[in-house]
C-alpha cells in the first residue's frame, strides 16, 4: 500500500512573491517549458539555441557571438565565468558592497585566484575614483563585481568602470542576476568584457539557467586555456597554451564548442529550461528592454512611495537603489517575523527578510518580473498595511496603497 504522501499529486500553494526572488513566473514561461523534449542535435533543437543567443544578444545589448546560457542556477553562470578566465594565482580584485561580493570572493578563492576585496558599507556604492584607485594598487587580471545586490538593495553605477579598466588592460566581469531589464545595462556600451544573470528576478521565470556573454577578448583569452575530452577529442583538436580550467562542467571553453558551429558535445542540454530562457528573453524583447526597465522603476518608484506613507523608513542610499527592489527598516517593537507570517498565511503574500548586519534590521520587498504591475504593488502594500496595524504598529494607517495609487496617476 502506498501512503497518501507517496501518491499525492504535487499542488504549492497560491503564493504572491514580492521579495527579491525568485518571483512569480509569467504564465507564458511556464507554458514554454511544458513544451516537448526533442532530441540536442535535433536541427530545429540547435535552431531553437541560436535563436536563443540572438534573443540574449538584445537583453545584453550586446553584439557578442558568444552568448549562451548555462545549465544550472545563476550562480552556476558566476562560478563559470570565474572559473574560465582566472588561472590559479591570478589576481582578481572585488570591489564588496554586499553579500554577492562575498560570493563572488569567495568563488574565486575556491579557484584558486589571489583575491583582494575593497569594501563600503552595506547600502551604499562604490565611486570610479575608489575602483580605480585599487586597480592601480592591485593590478589584477579581473575585475569581479556586482550591479544590483539585493541584500542592500543598491545598484552599482558601472558606465565608466569599463573604461578604467580598459585603461589597465584589466577584464570586467558583472554579475548582474538581480538587475538585468529592471535597471539599464548595455554590455557593449559600457564595455563589459563578461557578463552573467539568472532568470529568477526580472526577467520573470524560475531559476534554473544562466544566460551570459563574452566580449571577443575575453572569449579569446578563454580558448587560450581550451582542453577537449580523449571522449570526444580529434586529430584537429589542439589544447590551449594557457593552463586548462579546473572544472569540466564549467568550462566555457567547452561550452562555446557546444554552443558554436561544432556542437561538440558537452552535456545533455536541459531542454525545458531552454525554451524557459528563450521566452523569457521572448516576452522582454516585445516589451522592449527599455520599456521593461522603465515598468520596472514606475512600479517600483510606486512601492516606494506607498512605504514611505505608511511612516516607515528606507533603508541605504535612495540615489543608488534598484529600481526593482526596497530595503525597509523593521519599525521598533514590531515583531518582524509575526508581520511576514500573517502577510504570507492571511494574504499569501511573501516578502523578504535579509541577513549579515542587515538581519532582523529590514525587510525587502520586490516589484519584479511579472510581479512588477499595478495590482501586486497595491495587495503588497494594503496587505503589509493591515498587518502592522494588526501586530501594533502606530503609525499611518490606509495611506499605503492611496499613495501608490496618486503616484499612478
Amino acid at each position: 500500500m502506498f501512503s497518501d504522501t507517496q501518491i499525492q499529486t504535487l499542488n504549492p500553494p497560491q503564493r504572491l512573491l514580492m521579495g527579491p526572488g525568485p518571483i512569480n513566473a509569467d504564465p507564458r514561461v511556464l507554458r514554454a517549458m511544458s513544451a516537448q523534449l526533442i532530441g540536442q542535435y535535433d536541427p530545429v533543437m540547435t535552431g531553437f539555441m541560436n535563436e536563443t543567443m540572438a534573443r540574449y544578444r538584445e537583453i545584453f545589448k550586446t553584439k557578442n557571438e558568444w552568448t549562451m546560457l548555462v545549465d544550472g542556477t545563476s550562480r552556476a553562470g558566476i562560478e563559470a565565468v570565474l572559473c574560465s578566465i582566472l588561472r590559479p594565482g591570478d589576481k582578481v580584485l572585488v570591489p564588496i558592497m554586499g553579500r554577492f561580493g562575498h560570493l563572488l570572493a569567495e568563488i574565486a578563492e575556491r579557484v584558486g585566484a589571489k583575491v583582494h576585496t575593497i569594501e563600503v558599507p552595506w547600502g551604499e556604492v562604490f565611486t570610479p575614483e575608489q575602483i580605480e584607485k585599487a586597480i592601480v594598487d592591485v593590478k589584477p587580471h579581473v575585475l569581479a563585481m556586482v550591479q544590483g545586490d539585493t541584500s542592500t538593495t543598491m545598484n552599482q553605477p558601472l558606465e565608466y568602470i569599463g573604461d578604467i579598466c580598459q585603461k589597465h588592460d584589466v577584464l570586467f566581469y558583472c554579475d548582474a542576476t538581480a538587475s538585468i531589464v529592471g535597471n539599464d545595462l548595455p554590455a557593449d556600451e559600457w564595455k563589459l568584457d563578461a557578463l552573467s544573470v539568472g532568470l529568477q528576478k526580472c526577467l520573470g521565470g524560475p531559476s534554473g539557467s544562466a544566460p551570459l556573454t563574452l566580449s571577443d577578448k575575453c572569449a579569446d583569452w578563454i580558448q587560450k586555456r581550451k582542453k577537449v575530452e580523449a571522449g570526444i577529442r580529434t586529430a584537429q583538436h589542439t589544447d590551449g597554451t594557457e593552463p586548462f580550467v579546473r572544472s569540466n562542467y564549467f568550462d566555457l571553453g567547452m561550452i562555446m564548442n557546444y554552443w558554436g558551429e561544432e556542437r561538440l558535445n558537452h552535456h545533455t542540454e536541459a531542454t525545458s529550461m531552454l525554451y524557459c530562457a528563450s521566452e523569457c528573453a521572448r516576452i522582454v524583447i516585445e516589451e522592449g528592454v527599455d520599456n521593461c526597465v522603465a515598468r520596472h522603476k514606475l512600479h517600483g518608484d510606486a512601492m516606494l512611495t506607498g512605504i514611505q506613507a505608511l511612516g516607515l523608513n528606507v533603508f541605504g542610499d535612495l540615489n543608488h537603489k534598484m529600481n526593482n527592489v526596497v530595503g525597509v527598516y523593521i519599525p521598533e517593537g514590531i515583531n518582524a517575523d509575526h508581520v511576514r507570517g500573517q502577510m504570507l498565511t492571511d494574504f499569501g503574500i511573501e516578502i523578504g527578510t535579509s541577513f549579515g548586519p542587515l538581519h532582523g534590521k529590514i525587510w525587502r520587498i520586490g516589484t519584479m518580473g511579472y510581479n512588477a504591475r499595478k495590482d501586486a504593488v497595491l495587495q503588497t502594500l494594503a496587505s503589509l498595511d493591515a498587518c502592522l496595524h494588526a501586530n501594533g504598529y502606530k503609525g499611518p494607517k490606509g495611506e499605503a496603497a492611496i499613495a501608490a495609487l496618486a503616484h499612478y496617476k
